[in-house]
């Protein structure tokens, strides 16, 4: 199904909440009238390049900067070493700091410039300023640096084997971390007293960011005021502008991080790296303005990686099927330092969604973090939710498979009942609604499940491999509260901040402190306003992105825009109009209880031709000739939402595929996502969010891996070796939802922006393995590349001998 776009003059402020109407902000996205942060040109501005480690790990020896110092147009060359001169801004240590602390976290230093040591290679060495970006690039290239290789490490079981080489000084045996949720003892008797077991190991593989525009920023200083503005491609301008401020000594009341167009961040400009802080340093030292664009294989080399996870898993089964014990044994790639909200990803984003949608009596989780020699690991779309969900899903197939039981059923028999809800898991949380059954139901009827099973068995007849998979999945959105989330270990509270203003015309500005980068702000939180206030959508704008504009945020990741940013703007709002009724009731001379507000007017109940607008009150506010005693003028509301849980959305994704295990060539021949998230906003945004999510899922199923040789070298540093998925490769989507609002925040929303990536990768796998059973595969690694497909079925086909698929079960399922 496709939602067809609707035109926001056909549809009244009443109804504009839920109504697919256009996005306003493609116009200028697709003309090119939109500005990022390398289209800013400023004047006198200089540009840094970034001098980066060859090598994965290496005590550096000599930094010889003298030939690049001599090149024309360079303006300076920075090492380590002159960061804490006492002419230049700022004291040290000049350290990243990290967002989440844990109880048994091992939180080592991570300097913005290599501290005698590098341990990625892409780790910044030194910087050099030069008056065109092609200098500056062509003078990094010039400095020389001697290095003592030294031995490295990429896989986490490795680095934490006591054979690796160490790599912090405070981190015994490349410990991060040492992390667990659930009932140990509780699980282990379940699986004494299980009648059936199954067990999974699985990868979940580094993947690589790639957004369309690369990290970039551009930094002003202005000495006369000691003011510093930076633009840059943020999620979140003030978490950057607070942690900014600490890492370079500046004010933080003096210090402006706006963000423009982002091209996109998926998670990757949540982090606070060292380039930007370089940036902004370079600029006060200068006293120009400074910019610096990452190029495209800069973004492989440094971006925080998402993923890395290795896993054992168990599940424990009674006669009849249902599940009586989980446990999970994880070791986490957390690269070479840690990046902002590293260990909150595989601890409590990952560990407290192990009970998936089923009522499972008894979990256990053990997480260790593992330093190794790549770029730090970070949140990457879904963050945690992903991984959490392909080892429930893989395992729930692994379960079916054990119980000779269909995949569907099995799935539907464990299923945590409507009842239920709101829902205590063993790891945690507390689920807020849902209804399960239905969104599977949903995937059945579009896959035509019946008919399909009988087709797999006629085109097994035919030599034809099909094959169908299942995703059950949930996420956590809306991370909050922050009261909770500070005891677990976050440095930053998970409000949301928002300003609703009325203009004496009667128009609306709304600041939000969320931060969108594609995923339609200004269109959603406008049919927010409007219909809250009464006014045409037209005369909603919408404001995002700058610290001097909005009073302060959290920014956008997670899922949390509409849940947490979008409930804020419901709070201001509701002010707004409480702050108008009591003029509309001076003004109709009436009790403010015995005035209504409907559709943009105020009435006195029981004589409806008595009103006045909300616009009209707005003017009244601002030219304040006639107003409630002790009332100030002006119409406008702050608000700080704090929500009291988490949201969760779920659904059901499914996959038909083909396989040839000739070739090991996967197609799709179906792909069906059916989604709860709640109410929504916008249909059309959510549909377009859902494509999106699962392109980047198929993208990690059967293409994206990050792969570096022994050495730490990035074997897949470009787009010639890291296979992102072409709109050829990703599957045309049947798309549905059911409705299970929140009940935790005033929309009944849940959120939607990584559903898809969550959901699709699991998918299909099961997919993939259920083709495939008749050759007693039963897993392959992602990426599903046909090389791993062919040989995974000839190494089924050596070790049983020569295996005849004819002889194999063809009734279908990982089962």
């Amino acid at each position: 199904m496709t939602i067809e776009s609707v035109d926001p003059d056909d549809v009244t402020a009443a109804d504009i909440l839920g109504s697919a109407i256009e996005r306003r902000e493609d116009p200028a996205l697709i003309t090119g009238d939109a500005e990022y942060t390398d289209d800013i040109q400023l004047a006198d501005m200089a540009h840094m390049s970034v001098v980066r480690s060859q090598y994965g790990h290496a005590r550096i020896e000599d930094v010889d900067t003298s030939e690049a110092e001599a090149m024309d147009g360079v303006v300076g060359v920075y090492t380590h070493d002159d960061l804490a001169r006492e002419d230049t801004p700022g004291e040290a240590p000049f350290n990243l700091p990290v967002g989440w602390l844990l109880p048994s976290l091992n939180d080592v230093d991570h300097p913005i410039l290599a501290d005698g040591k590098v341990r990625y290679q892409g780790d910044a060495i030194a910087i050099v300023v030069a008056e065109q970006r092609y200098q500056a690039a062509d003078a990094a290239g010039a400095v020389d640096v001697s290095y003592e290789r030294l031995d490295a490490v990429t896989d986490p079981d490795e680095a934490l084997s006591g054979d690796a080489r160490q790599l912090h000084a405070d981190a015994d045996d490349n410990v991060a971390f040492d992390w667990e949720i659930g009932d140990a003892e509780k699980t282990a008797a379940a699986f004494e007293d299980a009648s059936h077991t199954a067990s999974i190991e699985l990868t979940n593989q580094l993947v690589i960011p790639n957004a369309m525009e690369p990290r970039a920023a551009v930094a002003d200083y202005h000495p006369g005021t000691d003011e510093l503005e930076v633009f840059m491609t943020s999620q979140n301008p003030h978490l950057h502008r607070l942690l900014m401020s600490g890492v370079i000594g500046h004010p933080e009341h003096k210090l402006r991080v706006k963000a423009p167009e982002v091209g996109g961040g998926f998670g990757s400009k949540i982090h606070h790296y060292a380039d930007e802080t370089l940036v902004a340093w370079c600029s006060k030292l200068l006293d120009r303005p400074v910019k610096w664009t990452a190029t495209r294989s800069e973004t492989y080399q440094t971006d925080a990686l998402g993923r890395g996870h290795e896993t054992e898993a168990e599940i424990a089964m009674d006669d009849d099927g249902d599940v009586i014990g989980l446990r999970v044994d994880t070791r986490a790639n957390l690269g070479a330092y840690l990046s902002t909200f590293a260990p909150a990803v595989p601890t409590y984003l990952y560990g407290t969604l192990l009970s998936g949608q089923y009522d499972i009596p008894a979990i256990h989780g053990h997480v260790t973090g593992a330093f190794t020699n790549v770029p730090p690991v970070d949140a990457y779309r879904g963050a945690g939710r992903p991984e959490a969900s392909f080892v429930v899903e893989r395992l729930m197939n692994r379960a079916a498979h054990e119980m000779g039981m269909d995949p569907a059923e099995f799935r539907r028999r464990n299923f945590v009942p409507d009842e239920a809800f709101p829902y205590e898991t063993q790891v945690a949380v507390v689920y807020d609604s849902g209804e399960y059954e239905k969104p599977m139901d949903e995937a059945l009827d579009l896959l035509d499940y019946e008919d399909f099973r009988d087709r797999q068995k006629e085109a097994r007849e035919e030599g034809r491999y099909l094959g169908v998979g299942f995703s059950c999945y949930i996420e956590a959105c809306g991370l909050a509260p922050s009261e909770l989330a500070g005891q677990l270990g976050a440095q930053a509270g998970l409000w949301e901040s928002s300003l609703v203003r009325f203009h004496p015309s009667g128009t609306v500005t709304a600041f939000c402190g969320t931060s969108g980068h594609g995923q339609g702000h200004a269109t959603t939180y406008a049919q927010i306003v409007a219909n809250e206030l009464g006014v045409d959508y037209d005369d909603v704008e919408i404001v995002e992105g700058d610290t001097d504009e909005i009073p302060h945020g959290m920014g956008t990741y997670g899922s949390r825009s509409a849940a947490v940013g979008g409930s804020s703007l419901v709070k201001s709002a509701r002010k707004v109009v409480d702050k108008a009724r009591e003029i509309a009731a001076h003004s109709l001379e009436a009790d403010p209880d015995d005035v209504e507000f409907e559709n943009g007017e105020f009435r006195i109940v029981g004589a409806p031709d008595r009103s006045i607008g909300i616009q009209s009150v707005a003017e009244q506010a601002y030219l304040a000739h006639d107003m409630p005693d002790d009332m100030e003028p002006g119409l406008e509301a702050t608000s700080f939402y704090d929500p009291d849980n988490f949201v969760f959305p779920f659904g059901t994704h499914a996959a038909i595929v083909e396989v040839d295990p000739e070739t090991g060539e996967i197609e799709f021949e179906k792909y069906v996502a059916v989604d709860d998230v709640g109410n929504q906003i916008n249909p059309k945004i959510v549909e377009g969010q859902i494509h999106g999510g699962v392109a980047q899922g198929v993208g990690q199923a059967l293409y994206e891996g990050a792969e570096y040789d022994d050495n730490g070298t990035l074997l897949t540093g470009s787009m010639q070796d890291y296979a992102v998925p072409k709109a050829e490769h990703v599957p045309e989507m049947d798309t549905a939802s059911t409705v299970t609002p929140s009940p935790h925040n005033p929309l009944g929303v849940k959120g939607v922006g990584e559903a898809g990536t969550i959901a699709a990768p699991q998918a299909i796998v099961n997919a993939v393995t259920d083709a495939l059973e008749p050759f007693g595969v039963d897993h392959i690694e992602m990426p599903m590349t046909p090389e791993r497909v062919w040989r995974a079925v000839d190494a089924s086909a050596t070790a049983d001998g020569g295996h005849d698929p004819e002889d194999g079960t063809a009734d279908g399922g990982d089962r």
